[in-house]
């Protein structure tokens, strides 16, 4: 029955007369499986899924919450229509404008054009990837009533949607804000999803940030006071902690750590939007290379605007107790006893981390990207939510693992006047230091407790982003 009305339902497309509205009517029936005159989220879920048509998670939610005009919860067989129809004119109008040469198909090469001109370099043969996957009936090419069949019950209106499926988001929020910041569409742009996701983002991170604190104070414990002569493992270094200050100071420098993310991504976000606009040429789109180097400068801006908060955690994270009573005690006691350059110690190895962390996290991620598509996106171009998290993970490690020298380095840097008998050194001297006295591996004191929260914190940050994400109303 379904896959009658699914046939019916896909014919070639015509305008809307009186058959277009006895398909509408025919299909609205077998979705209507209660027969109260309104088709809910749970039977167009039900529907779809018995009809055989693909659709993403929270599409349902999303093509009921997009057409319910009397907010009632449900869709009648007027406001289905209505969707469908308006729906209906946005493919088409997209369809048109990747149609490059005009003659009705989609073939590879105009996927590849169109994605280049939103900024995405891809191959021919990840072109044909998703081509295929809308393809029904293997020409290689896609014609209006397969596009239409593909994304009549997909909220998405144009290819933007393909590419969000491969989005390196920054909700993988493992404690470093190095990474390239988020891509927005202009359409996301003029609406407050942007915003919205961004809260989302920011939310998942310091629920994370908090989860995992207890690790990276330890991290930062170890990168300042483990040495060959005063060798600390994670159970020591936590019965040390616990003994000195009670449970609650494994949490010391979390505070700061969490208040941080807020203004942090708000200026990163800022300064990329106008770091691509000054790097593209004028009504150009940004390439791969632009916009690798607009995250990077983007990134620095946003350091050194909030970098004094980075120094103000190290010092919280490493202070014993009563030393200081608050973030604001803290920040007092710096500027009387050192001065304004206290709040940028280690401000160079910092910046230089950057680089490194941004440029190996997008590479690693992009390769791991293309081999999934090589070896197993036969049907479809989205990969999943678990290879997503895990090319995500890997790459977000791998960048650490790159800059991991520099951030001991700043972290040692920030620390020098805090720790008593500590001469104050150069960058280069200190590293030269820690080469001499502890070798190569002692640039990777506390690398244990800071590979140990990452995976803790990915899942952390991806629950409470979805949450956060569904709260505010954003489907997937």
């Amino acid at each position: 029955m379904y896959q009658v009305a699914r046939k019916f339902v896909f014919t070639e497309s015509h305008c809307w007369d009186a058959e277009s509205k006895r398909s509408y009517e025919d299909l609205f029936e077998k979705l209507d499986t209660n027969k109260d005159g309104k088709v809910d989220v749970a039977e167009l879920r039900a529907g779809l899924t018995a009809m055989g048509i693909s659709f993403r998670k929270g599409a349902a939610q999303k093509i009921v919450s997009s057409g319910d005009k009397n907010k009632d919860g449900g869709l009648d067989f007027e406001e289905f229509s209505r969707y469908l129809k308006e729906h209906e004119k946005k493919l088409r109008l997209t369809f048109k404008s990747l149609d490059k040469n005009n003659d009705g198909r989609l073939d590879s090469s105009e996927i590849k054009q169109s994605l280049a001109e939103l900024g995405v370099d891809i191959s021919k043969e990840d072109a044909q990837k998703i081509l295929k996957s809308i393809d029904i009936d293997g020409s290689m090419t896609v014609d209006w009533n397969e596009w239409r069949e593909h994304f009549l019950f997909n909220p998405a209106t144009n290819i933007q949607e393909i590419i969000r499926y491969w989005k390196h988001s920054s909700v993988l929020d493992i404690g470093d804000s190095l990474t390239i910041p988020d891509e927005f569409t202009e359409e996301e742009k003029t609406t407050d999803f942007w915003w919205k996701q961004l809260i989302a983002g920011a939310m998942a991170g310091a629920v994370s940030r908090t989860g995992t604190a207890p690790l990276d104070r330890m991290k930062v414990f170890m990168q300042v006071h483990s040495s060959k002569s005063n060798k600390i493992d994670l159970v020591g270094g936590f019965r040390q902690m616990i003994k000195e200050g009670g449970l609650t100071s494994l949490w010391r420098g979390n505070g700061v750590n969490v208040l941080k993310i807020a203004p942090e991504t708000a200026i990163k976000f800022t300064a990329y939007e106008q770091y691509k606009k000054f790097l593209s040429s004028e009504g150009g789109k940004v390439q791969t290379h632009q916009r690798f180097i607009a995250g990077s400068l983007a990134g620095a801006t946003a350091q050194t605007a909030i970098y004094p908060m980075e120094v103000m955690k190290t010092r919280l994270a490493l202070r014993k107790t009563g030393q200081y009573s608050g973030m604001l005690d803290c920040a007092k006691q710096i500027l009387k006893k050192e001065g304004v350059k206290a709040f940028y110690k280690g401000y160079i190895p910092n910046m230089l981390g950057i680089i490194p962390y941004a440029g190996i996290d997008l590479a690693v991620y992009e390769s791991l990207k293309n081999a999934w598509l090589s070896r197993y996106a036969i049907d479809t171009a989205n990969p999943g939510i678990l290879v997503l998290l895990g090319c995500g993970t890997i790459s977000s490690t791998c960048g650490q693992l790159a800059s991991y020298p520099l951030a001991l380095i700043r972290t040692r840097m920030q620390a020098q006047a805090s720790m008593e008998g500590s001469e104050q050194v150069t960058m280069s001297k200190l590293f030269k230091n820690i080469l001499a006295k502890e070798g190569f591996f002692g640039l990777y004191r506390g690398i244990l407790p800071n590979f140990m929260k990452v995976i803790p914190a990915v899942s952390i940050s991806y629950v409470v982003y979805e949450y956060t994400k569904s709260g505010l109303g954003i489907s997937n």
